[in-house]
C-alpha cells in the first residue's frame, strides 16, 4: 500500500462529486494497494466478501495487465509519430529561416531591358 502524490490524487477527482473543503472534504492524499499488496491481504482476510474482493480487484489487475500488454504496439507507434512529427517541426523551422533570408534581403537594382539610345 501507499499513498499517492498530490498529482495523482487531483487527476483522479470528479468534478461533479467533490466535497467542499469546509464540509468534510479529503483532507490528505488517498492510499492506493499494488497488485501484491491485494494479494498479500488476500491472505490475511477471510471474511466470505473479503475473499470475493480480493478476487474481484485480481481480476482487474489482471484485466490492466493486458490492457497495458496490448497496447504496447499502439504506444510504440504514438512514440514514433511524435519524433516524426519533432523531426518535421526541425526541418521546418531550417525552412522558415532560409525563407527569413530571402524576405529579409535587400532586392537587387533592377538593370533596364533593351538598347541604350543616348549614344554613350
Amino acid at each position: 500500500m501507499f499513498q499517492l502524490t498530490l498529482s495523482e490524487a487531483i487527476s483522479l477527482k470528479s468534478q461533479s462529486v467533490i466535497s467542499k473543503k469546509g464540509r468534510g472534504g479529503r483532507r490528505h492524499t488517498p492510499y492506493a494497494f499494488t497488485e501484491l499488496g491485494v494479494a498479500m491481504l488476500s491472505s490475511v482476510l477471510n471474511s466470505e466478501r473479503a475473499v470475493q474482493m480480493n478476487i474481484f480487484i485480481m481480476r482487474a489487475f489482471v484485466k490492466l495487465r493486458q490492457i497495458i500488454s496490448g497496447n504496447k504496439d499502439i504506444a510504440n507507434k504514438v512514440n514514433k509519430l511524435e519524433l516524426d512529427q519533432m523531426k518535421q517541426e526541425l526541418v521546418l523551422a531550417e525552412v522558415y529561416s532560409v525563407v527569413r533570408k530571402f524576405m529579409d534581403a535587400p532586392m537587387p537594382a533592377k538593370e533596364k531591358i533593351g538598347f541604350d539610345t543616348s549614344g554613350r
